[in-house]
């Protein structure tokens, strides 16, 4: 059994992972009676933790928005402070903190004072950072506090989505997950509808509250639901796909190849695959030529016909152009420059 210590924080860690608890699953999962259950709960009141209570079978636990800052180890002052500095990260696309940002901030909004959070909104509101344009698919942080809460919470989203020709559609989904990467923002949830897996970019949702109802959580798509993504984002949506051996390492290969460009994995020590796709056999050959790493096809054998198609082209182009270069100076005699006349 845990010491009191250590179980009072496993009891905060649980209240913050989901909306609501019942009494009976909290001691499952502490391994302790409701009783200890109900004193623990007092005594994270005592700490000044909002824990609200609901009576009847229904009911349970809830960690709600309390008059004051629970003891965080922080004043208003800093905690303001982490909160815009999370929202900063968040949009910014910093990389390798994006994704982290949304889960705190998520965590931190949820027991912000109101009068706190007046301040954080006001912060954001009126400051303009100096840091570089905003992009036309930027995402509002608050936007996706909104859907890390609800994939925390288990909770339906309703929301309206424009598809990347504009078309606008009501949807319906369970979200699972949120998934970044160093250009975009994607949502990973089961579509009610199309009773399958789907992925959204988040710049392309409006929500369309009330939320909800709660739903039990289904096994993912894949373990990996990065990759999964970015196989969807950069191969599956593709009428044209392509698996190209890259000769340098994975490591080398990762540093010019996105994944959002396509997906990597190892094939030797000086190897790799890549699976990648584009709108056209056209557009996959300029994909493929600007990697800016040494290249095999593998498939499809029509990649490779296109790839000659192109040499060819620019073969008669260049061919073009030293003919015209050279016609350029026929005329002229050996050793006058060009634009020179005879004296008068």
């Amino acid at each position: 059994m845990l010491e009191t210590s250590a179980r009072l924080l496993r009891l905060l860690s649980l209240l913050q992972a989901h909306r609501e608890w019942s009494g009976a699953e909290l001691a499952e999962r502490l391994g302790v009676t409701a009783r200890t259950v109900r004193r623990d709960v007092d005594r994270l009141r005592a700490l000044g933790y909002p824990v609200h209570a609901s009576p009847g079978t229904g009911g349970g636990y809830q960690l709600g928005v309390g008059a004051e800052l629970p003891p965080l180890l922080l004043d208003d002052d800093e905690a303001v402070a982490v909160a815009v500095g999370l929202r900063t990260a968040a949009g910014q696309g910093v990389e390798g903190i994006g994704e982290t940002s949304v889960r705190a901030l998520a965590k931190l909004e949820q027991v912000l004072p109101h009068r706190l959070r007046r301040r954080v909104g006001a912060l954001n509101a009126y400051t303009v950072p100096m840091l570089r344009a905003a992009r036309p698919d930027a995402v509002d942080p608050a936007l996706l506090t909104e859907l890390a809460g609800l994939c925390r919470d288990a909770e339906r989203l309703r929301f309206d989505y424009r598809d990347h020709e504009g078309a606008a559609t009501r949807r319906s989904v369970e979200p699972h997950r949120l998934v970044c990467s160093e250009r975009r923002w994607y949502l990973v949830a089961w579509d009610l509808d199309r009773a399958g897996w789907r992925t959204f970019r988040a710049d392309r949702i409006t929500p369309r509250p009330p939320h909800g109802p709660r739903f039990p959580p289904r096994e993912p798509p894949a373990h990996d639901l990065a990759a999964y993504v970015s196989q969807g984002v950069s191969t599956r949506v593709y009428a044209a796909r392509a698996v190209v051996r890259v000769l340098a390492p994975l490591a080398e290969a990762a540093r010019h190849i996105s994944p959002s460009d396509g997906t990597l994995e190892a094939e030797t020590a000086t190897t790799c695959l890549l699976r990648t796709g584009a709108a056209s056999l056209d557009v996959l050959v300029i994909h493929v030529m600007l990697l800016g790493l040494e290249f095999e096809v593998l498939e499809p054998d029509e990649l490779t016909g296109a790839i000659r198609t192109a040499r060819d082209r620019l073969s008669r182009a260049l061919a073009r152009e030293a003919g015209a270069r050279s016609g350029d100076g026929a005329d002229r005699t050996p050793g006058t420059p060009s634009g020179s006349g005879a004296a008068s």
